[in-house]
């Protein structure tokens, strides 16, 4: 008995190592994708783009992502094909950890953002293809995948191309950049905490209203308290701004051509803030979601069918993965993203994280699955484009796109080979 316990902490403990490695994989590719036009736009150095990152990622990770949703395993295949062999369905989530990791390194490597969603989506249907026919995959999830690939790039350059459109006629190249500004500072302000309070404040809310309800014995209401704190930040951030720009002399001329891209800068970090948490309290499932569902196997002895709860120390493996695989390989795709498709400036690196976010919140509203990675990088080809085509490097767009089309075949051969090999030897 004590043995078949050892042995379960054991292959639990290896599963948990192949997690923790496609976690790093993810933060060196998702995460630096994300913190990339910051670091190309010099509002943050590398090493502060790095720890403003790990810190946010991690506290998303563990704080907000105590749900995995099902749709990774029961939207992609139908589960129900497994039930006799939960065990064979264990060994195809190892092939999808291992598969997906090695994919993801390869393009870090090279400095290519894909989407790690999208690699997960085809280690699936890789492996449930191979034991249980190509009938078992939902093609239908693939297509509504294949749509978002080609949606989401270009409803975020047009997004990001209208809102800099705007900041560069209105503010950059306006006669009197510095007044108009301090006139346009509400809007931005506006514009900064609808977007991205939308997307991070409801589960902040929601865990600020439960905890505070709890200890006064009064239900808050959620809705009310995410618009209250947005209504406070948004002016809080007006003022600041406001006092920052009518009290700054000089600029840092090594890093920013003049005052208004400098101020700028400090909207871009707090968008890229924003980004860095929502990433980790949402994408973090495509890390956890393999290793959660083998471990509710190894407990329970069943097939996961619907959503369940993940144990935290589940997701103490995919924050603290993130976080290392960002700090060690992030730097070769945040180079890619923030230098080597356009030369960036923060007016457009917070146009194109604002047009990512909200691509991104349109699409979940809708119900479209979409890619931040796709997203951002749309975005940023986006403000290429107001800026002219000359300043867009299109061989760096080509190579990206290229891995974009490979990831779910690529991703799902993979994992096709990989549970062929583990079936032979373990099943």
């Amino acid at each position: 008995m004590v043995e078949g316990i050892n042995l379960v902490f054991v292959q639990i403990g290896l599963v948990a190592l192949l997690a923790f490695y496609l976690a790093a994989c993810l933060g060196a590719n998702d995460v630096a994708n994300s913190m990339g036009t910051s670091v190309g736009s010099k509002a943050l150095t590398l090493t502060q783009a790095i720890i403003v990152a790990g810190i946010l990622e991690f506290t998303g990770a563990v704080l907000f992502s105590g749900k995995v949703s099902s749709t990774l395993a029961t939207g992609v295949v139908n589960p129900t094909v497994f039930l006799q062999k939960p065990q064979i369905f264990a060994l195809g989530m190892v092939s999808v950890l291992i598969s997906c990791g090695l994919w993801l390194q390869l393009a870090s490597s090279k400095g290519l953002p894909v989407a790690s969603s999208h690699a997960v989506v085809g280690a699936i249907a890789g492996f449930s293809s191979v034991e249980a026919g190509l009938n078992s995959v939902n093609w239908s999830t693939i297509g509504q995948i294949s749509l978002g690939w080609l949606i989401a790039p270009l409803v975020s350059c047009i997004f990001a191309g209208l809102f800099y459109s705007l900041i560069k006629h209105w503010i950059v190249d306006h006669p009197d950049p510095r007044k108009q500004l301090q006139e346009w500072i509400p809007w931005l302000s506006v514009a900064l905490m609808t977007v991205f309070g939308v997307i991070v404040l409801p589960k902040l809310s929601a865990a600020f209203a439960g905890h505070i309800g709890n200890y006064i014995g009064l239900k808050i209401p959620v809705r009310g308290l995410s618009i209250a704190i947005g209504a406070i930040a948004t002016i809080s951030l007006t003022l600041i701004s406001w006092r920052k720009l009518s009290t700054t002399k000089e600029i840092d001329s090594r890093k920013y051509p003049n005052l208004i891209e400098s101020h700028l800068a400090h909207f871009q970090v707090l968008s890229a803030c924003f980004v860095a948490f929502a990433h980790g309290s949402n994408d973090v499932g495509n890390a956890v979601a393999p290793l959660a569902a083998i471990a509710y196997i190894f407990r329970t002895g069943l097939i996961p069918l619907t959503n369940f709860d993940v144990p935290v120390w589940i997701l103490l493996v995919g924050g603290g993965g993130i976080v290392t695989g960002l700090a060690i390989w992030g730097k070769n795709v945040i180079s890619t993203v923030g230098e080597n498709i356009i030369s960036l400036q923060p007016s457009g690196g917070f146009c194109a994280e604002l047009a990512t976010a909200t691509t991104v919140l349109v699409a979940s509203r809708i119900g479209l699955p979409v890619s931040t990675s796709h997203a951002l990088i749309g975005a940023v080809v986006g403000i290429g484009l107001v800026n002219g085509l000359k300043s867009i490097r299109f061989q760096t767009v080509g190579s990206i796109a290229l891995a974009w089309l490979i990831t779910i075949p690529v991703a799902s051969g993979l994992s096709a080979i990989i549970f062929s090999l583990l079936v032979y030897l373990f099943g």
